[in-house]
């Protein structure tokens, strides 16, 4: 992929090897822990901060950005503290989930805005770059208030990039994009990566992390329950236990047939029907129709139980 050019500036200096560091981060509201002892390095390369919503990913987003002060921990970006420290900024581009867009401006304004804030030395000329990057170019000069939620998202993200930092961080980037829409910043987020910025990306979505990051950060009620390589943090996943509810026509004589499955673990008789647990979801999902029409069967409900989020993410706690 080609090298992604933003803006052009004063030569930062030398890096240290993670641009972010968090050391046993926590971060608390009163009683409530949104954060709990939370130890990670972000370098080079697209990361994915991936959890059920509710676990905390914006909140370590805002302590990497210096909006919030850990309770207990430190917080670096580029060797030095977030919190209180602007100077990150020189470093470290933000995408809040919360839109803080003046729809009055135009995309072209709102960009330039962020270019001249930054001090950059030729403001135009790197809001130009960074609205080409996005492919905003042809709508730049409506309004934001015309925008779709698509196209308020690029721009937001065009701002981020205008000063080329060399960390970006975003939170659910892909809300009311479009298919195309995602296909390209996706690609772009790719590039970056590969040219040696350091993108975290916030997502309650497994598919956008799948697609998008080779490494990922899990996050489960405020702890990182995972972290490494995605393909194999998936497979813990997609291998844990499955639970599902079964009703048909004969629950008994099903019953007796689904324990000769070999992906079959355990099933349950009850009065609403059969409580089966399988160790491999496809395998089951398969063979489950298989083996009712088998035994002249008919099934009325197949319901998995534990497919939301939270039960997925709370399996990697305890795994």
């Amino acid at each position: 992929m080609s090298t992604v050019h933003v803006a052009s500036g004063p030569v930062a200096p030398p890096r240290p090897a993670a641009d972010i560091e968090l050391r046993g981060v926590s971060r608390w509201y009163g009683n409530v822990v949104a954060v709990n002892d939370v130890t990670m390095s972000l370098t080079a390369g697209v990361t994915g901060l991936l959890g059920p919503n509710g676990a905390g990913k914006t909140t370590l987003l805002h302590m990497m950005a210096g909006f919030l002060a850990p309770s207990r921990g430190e917080v670096l970006v580029a060797g030095a503290p977030a919190w209180r420290n602007p100077a990150v900024y020189r470093h470290l581009g933000l995408v809040s989930e919360r839109e803080a867009v003046h729809s009055f401006l135009t995309g072209w304004e709102f960009v330039l805005a962020s270019a001249r804030l930054h001090r950059l030395p030729q403001p135009e000329a790197a809001a130009r770059r960074a609205i080409d990057l996005v492919e905003m170019a042809d709508t730049q000069h409506r309004r934001i208030a015309t925008y779709s939620k698509g196209m308020r998202q690029r721009t937001r993200v065009a701002a981020a990039l205008v000063h080329d930092p060399q960390v970006l961080l975003l939170d659910e980037p892909f809300n009311g994009m479009d298919p195309r829409q995602r296909m390209h910043m996706m690609d772009l987020l790719h590039s970056m990566g590969a040219a040696g910025r350091t993108i975290l990306f916030s997502s309650h979505i497994l598919e956008e992390v799948e697609q998008l990051s080779g490494t990922v950060q899990v996050i489960v009620a405020g702890r990182l329950a995972a972290s490494g390589d995605y393909r194999r943090i998936r497979r813990l996943m997609t291998n844990r236990p499955h639970v599902f509810t079964v009703s048909s026509s004969d629950d008994r004589a099903l019953a007796v047939a689904l324990m000769a499955e070999a992906s079959v673990t355990g099933v349950e008789l009850e009065a609403a029907g059969l409580t089966v647990r399988a160790a491999d979801y496809g395998t089951f999902t398969r063979a489950l129709p298989k083996i009712a029409h088998a035994s002249g069967i008919r099934l009325r409900r197949v319901l998995p139980t534990d497919e939301s989020l939270e039960s997925v993410f709370s399996y990697l706690v305890a795994s």
